[in-house]
């Protein structure tokens, strides 16, 4: 819980007063890889900070998967636009690593706005780093090659890029897992 704390102290210069609000909501989980987190046609009830750990986002297809998204330690995930709805999910919510998360139900967030006076500054922050992950993704696929969004995602984690299986990453990047050996080949 320490992490989470200093994220929000350095984030918010929260209280000690908002922070036992908070964290008095707060419940850790831990998750072995491969745990769905959530699954396709479900509500989505928790808002999460990762402790530890790889999460991903994808749509299952009849002929494979279609990966969207990679969250990593030290952010919040969630199918957020389920969350916010409260209708069901059109994805697949799932760690790719052994995972630590600090999880928020949704009725324990609405607790905390009315509650705290940072309530509504995290759960806007929250909602601001889901929406710039969100809107960096579609742009990268509007303007970036395959290539260049293979290395911008290098760039971003390449420490943690060594515990993603390269078909999620090859999905991710929107190619087969053939295409993305040729790309690693000609950028080694």
């Amino acid at each position: 819980m320490e992490q989470i704390r200093q994220y929000f102290e350095s984030e918010f210069r929260i209280t000690p007063s908002d922070w036992e609000v908070f964290s008095s909501k707060l419940s850790r989980h831990v998750f072995p890889k491969k745990s769905k987190l959530l699954q396709m046609g479900k509500v989505e009830n928790h808002l999460s900070f990762i402790e530890k750990g790889i999460v991903r986002l994808y749509i299952p297809l009849k002929d494979g998967e279609l990966t969207f998204g990679f969250v990593f330690s030290g952010a919040f995930v969630s199918a957020y636009d389920s969350f916010l709805t409260q209708k069901p999910s059109e994805y697949v919510v799932e760690t790719i690593t052994d995972t630590v998360l600090w999880r928020l139900g949704h009725k324990e967030l609405q607790e905390v706005y009315a509650s705290s006076n940072i309530g509504n500054l995290i759960g806007r922050k929250a909602s601001e780093e889901l929406f710039l992950k969100k809107s960096k993704r579609e742009l990268s696929l509007l303007r970036d090659s395959a290539e260049q969004r293979y290395l911008n995602l290098f760039d971003e984690r390449p420490e943690l890029l060594r515990e993603i299986p390269l078909k999620y990453i090859a999905s991710y990047i929107g190619v087969t897992p053939q295409a993305l050996s040729r790309i690693r080949r000609r950028i080694s």
